[in-house]
Parts: C-alpha cells; sequence; structure tokens
C-alpha cells in the first residue's frame, strides 16, 4: 500500500519544467511589450520616444516583480502560489484592454508629451509586467534542491528566460500581430498564462490549488461572449506589421475617405475625384511639377511612400501616359488603397511593396526618372536611412538632367531637422527650395514644409515673377536660416533624427 503523500513535505520543480515556465512566461512579456507599441501607436504614435517610455517601464515592472518575487519565495515560495501568480499575471495581462480604453483622460490634462506618454504606458503596462517579473524569483526557489547546483540551475533559468524572450520578440514582430492582431494577441497571452497557472495549481498539494482551473474556465467562457460581442475584435480596419490602419468618411464631406495611420491623418481621399488636393503639401507639389514641365506632358514619376495614393492618382490623371511607380512598404496600405480608397483595378500605377532604400539602389544605371517625391515620413516616425547623403546621392543618380526630387517634412520652431536636412541635400543637388507651406519659416510648433532639390534652377524667386514666389522662401531667407546654428550633414554614420525632432515632439502635447 502506497503511503499518502506527505503534505508538509518540500515541494520542487523538475529543473526541465522550471525552464519551461520561465521560458513561456519571458515570452508572454516580450509579446506584451512589443503589443505595447502597436496599442498605442493611434494615441501617441511611435517614435524613439515612445519605444524608450515602452521599454523603460516594462523593465521597471520586471525590476520590480523580480525584487517582489524574491520576498515572495523566501516566505511562500510553493506551487500553489506559483499557480496564482500565474493567475494575477493573467489578470493584469488582460487588464490592458480595459485600461487602454480608459487613458483618453490623461490627453485632455494638456501635460507636455512625454510626460504624458510616461503615464499612459504607466498606467497600462507596469502593472502586468510587475506581476510577470515575479515569476523568475518562485521557480528559482522551487528548483533549487541542491545548494551545490546553484550556479547550474540559476543559468539554466536565465539562460530560459533569454531565450523566451528571444522567441517572442521574433514571434510577435514576423507573425503574431499581423495574423491576430494586437487586442486578440494580448488576450491570448492572458489565456495562455492562466492555463499554466491551472496545470501547476492542479499539481500542487494544496486547499487552492483547483482555483486557477475554475478561473481557466471562466475565462473560457468569457472569451466566447467577448468574441461573440465583438469585443475582441481589433479597433482598426486592419493591422499590420507597420501600422493600424484606418478609413473613416470626413465629417464635413462624406463623400471623401480619411486614411489615418496610427494617429496620423494620412491622406483625404475622394474615391470620385483623383485631382482632389486637400492637403497644401500636395498643392504645392502639384504647382511645382506643372511650373517645371510643360502642360499633360507625360513623365516618369517615383514616389517613396504610398499612403493613399492621392498624388501619384492625380499624376496618372492630370497627365496620361504617365510611368508612375509607388515604393509602399507596407502592402496592407496597398490593399487598403485599392479596397477602400477608389484605387481602380486596372490603374497604371506599379506599386513595390519594399524598403525605398533598397530599391532605389537595386534600379539600373540607366533608369531615371523626371520626378521623384519623398513621402514615407509618417509623424514622428522618420526613417533616418531615407534622410542622409548617401540616400539623396542615389537619388540624384536615378533623375534625368532635369529632374526634380520633392519631399515633404515636419519641424516646428527650432527647425533642426530641416536645417540638418536642407544642408544634406545641398551637398548634392545644386538648387535646394523650400516652402513652409502654411505660415512663415519657423513660425509654428509643428509645420509641413516641402523641399524641392534639383540640378536645374526652377521658376522660383528668378527673374520673372512666378506663383510659387509666394510659396517659397528667397535664397536669401534660407541662408539667413541655415547660418543660425552650425551646419549637420546627415550620413549613414550620424543621423540623429529623433534628436533633431525632440523640440517638436515635447511642445506637440498629447
Amino acid at each position: 500500500m502506497n503511503p499518502a503523500p506527505d503534505v508538509h513535505a518540500p515541494e520542487r520543480l523538475h529543473p526541465l519544467l522550471a525552464t519551461l515556465i520561465v521560458f513561456l512566461s519571458n515570452f508572454g512579456i516580450l509579446v506584451l511589450e512589443l503589443v505595447a507599441g502597436r496599442l498605442t501607436a493611434p494615441i501617441v504614435g511611435i517614435s524613439l520616444y515612445t519605444w524608450t517610455s515602452i521599454i523603460g517601464i516594462i523593465l521597471a515592472g520586471i525590476s520590480l516583480g523580480n525584487y517582489l518575487g524574491g520576498k515572495i519565495a523566501d516566505r511562500w515560495a510553493s506551487l500553489t502560489v506559483l499557480a496564482w501568480l500565474f493567475v494575477l499575471s493573467a489578470l493584469g495581462s488582460a487588464s490592458i484592454l480595459w485600461t487602454i480604453d480608459l487613458i483618453n483622460p490623461l490627453r485632455e490634462l494638456e501635460l507636455p508629451i512625454i510626460l504624458g506618454v510616461l503615464l499612459i504606458f504607466t498606467a497600462v503596462f507596469l502593472l502586468p509586467s510587475t506581476l510577470l517579473g515575479t515569476i523568475s524569483p518562485v521557480v528559482v526557489k522551487l528548483t533549487l534542491a541542491d545548494l551545490n547546483r546553484t550556479g547550474d540551475i540559476v543559468g539554466k533559468i536565465y539562460a530560459a528566460g533569454a531565450a523566451g524572450s528571444i522567441a517572442g520578440t521574433f514571434a510577435t514582430g514576423f507573425f503574431l500581430i499581423s495574423t491576430f492582431g494586437t487586442r486578440l494577441l494580448v488576450w491570448g497571452v492572458a489565456g495562455g498564462l492562466l492555463l499554466i497557472g491551472a496545470l501547476i495549481g492542479l499539481s500542487a498539494r494544496r486547499r487552492l490549488r483547483y482555483g486557477p482551473a475554475l478561473l481557466l474556465g471562466l475565462f473560457l467562457a468569457l472569451s466566447v461572449a467577448a468574441w461573440q460581442g465583438g469585443w475582441l475584435g481589433s479597433r482598426c480596419l486592419r493591422e499590420t506589421d507597420y501600422y493600424c490602419i484606418k478609413v473613416r468618411p470626413d465629417d464635413k464631406e462624406p463623400n471623401l475617405r480619411v486614411l489615418t495611420l496610427d494617429r496620423l491623418v494620412h491622406s483625404y481621399v475622394d474615391p470620385d475625384n483623383p485631382t482632389y488636393l486637400r492637403y497644401g503639401y500636395e498643392r504645392v507639389y502639384a504647382d511645382v511639377v506643372g511650373a517645371a514641365f510643360p502642360e499633360e506632358e507625360p513623365l516618369s514619376a517615383l514616389f517613396i511612400g504610398g499612403g493613399g495614393y492621392t498624388f501619384p492618382r492625380y499624376l496618372e490623371v492630370t497627365r496620361p501616359g504617365s510611368r508612375v511607380e509607388v515604393i509602399e512598404i507596407d502592402p496592407g496600405v496597398t490593399e487598403t488603397a485599392y479596397a477602400a480608397l477608389g484605387l481602380p483595378a486596372d490603374t497604371t500605377i506599379m506599386t513595390f511593396n519594399e524598403d525605398a532604400r533598397r530599391f532605389i539602389g537595386s534600379l539600373p544605371p540607366g533608369q531615371g526618372y523626371d520626378l521623384i517625391v519623398g513621402d514615407a515620413f509618417n509623424d514622428f516616425s522618420v526613417p533616418y536611412h531615407l534622410t542622409t547623403l548617401e540616400f539623396d546621392q542615389q537619388v540624384a543618380a536615378h533623375l534625368k538632367p532635369d529632374g526634380l526630387y520633392l519631399v515633404n517634412i515636419i519641424d516646428g520652431r527650432e527647425g533642426a531637422f530641416l536645417r540638418a536636412y536642407v544642408s544634406t541635400l545641398q551637398q548634392v543637388f545644386a538648387q535646394v527650395y523650400v516652402s513652409p507651406v502654411v505660415g512663415q519659416i519657423g513660425q509654428l510648433s509643428r509645420q509641413t514644409y516641402v523641399l524641392v532639390a534639383a540640378n536645374r534652377a526652377l521658376p522660383i524667386h528668378a527673374a520673372r515673377p512666378s506663383p510659387l514666389d509666394e510659396q517659397f522662401i528667397t535664397p536669401a531667407e534660407l541662408a539667413d536660416y541655415l547660418q543660425q546654428t552650425p551646419p549637420l550633414i546627415l550620413t549613414d554614420d550620424y543621423v540623429p533624427v529623433d534628436n533633431l525632432l525632440a523640440p517638436v515632439f515635447a511642445d506637440s502635447g498629447l
């Protein structure tokens, strides 16, 4: 007859089981970390500062959790306690979907944006990361049966945690977000943690061991109700590896479609009128092209960034026979343009879904364009490698002798990014013109600029008056503006775009 189990004997985890548990818990932490950026992008955008806040807050939570977990491990380490820590971690993870909908009042406080971003990430992600951080110390305590093997056991557990973090990073970035969407993914992490807690609880010897299993059953029932009620559905039209994409009718003109990428309203599109240009920078584009090339002459044009395909469609319609190509890194944006923004199936516009620098770098040496348009910057998310001297040289190499390079950028009163960008362009192109689009240069805390770079003079502040004169600052004004600070040339080795835009980010507010 087998003796009854000794309920007072210390509970232990097999080292292999311990490494699996830590692997899975760290996998969950990294899933939540990457999801944090996608969930909050429609609210605060994506930049170096938002990712700095995300990583800092989650690391702070993990550190606090490790500290508290060590205290718990020394006093109450048991399989039952470990199971309930997984339950609490599951509840903390699920709370993200609740708290993310409650943070809008923070935007009404008119806080400096960096402080506001820190508060948002603290309110939403500190609790779940802290709870998940408590798990590893308890696992270590339950695994250490032989103090002579402390280094070996702890080393394996930490290695398993690191491996889980790596796996969670790759799986989330390359597959999970684009496949399941952020809300369903967060809910799935909560369910997975609850399942682990239930399995650990059932192997324990204390009275509360059945609690996690009962909560798992309740969670599954709630999941069915949440799915049927649409609560787990994405708040985006579609979520991709790059953006939360939304399309809605315009409030004042219902025939217009408004494309939003993360938090930035990127394009206004009239599906029935491809010549409609809502944004001032698009109208500047049109005026420059009209002044630089004979009317209705077909052009060869390359667009870096598709967005709502507003200006590519405009060019296709107003200059029949043009060769229009678009490099749009996100296939989801292109598919949305076809499905929701009126881009016709029989359009002559050719789209390439890849990185612009790689695409242009692979072009044959003889292929030149009349027009290259840079429109790949989204809010404060600036692809650094598209701002450098080396990239400008690639662009220049694929322009015809009379070709134009048009770019729109955002900067503020200090203008550090604008100065650096213009100074860099001037290293490659003989002529660089700047249009503030609205107001005077450096007048607004957040201002859109159109830059025109060419190796020929354009009818802008030339011998004869031109309608473009009112839209562009004079060469003397530009020279004075650039001389206000020492010149900075952006190169592949030194391209501090986020630092240059920091004042604009800080002044923007939530």
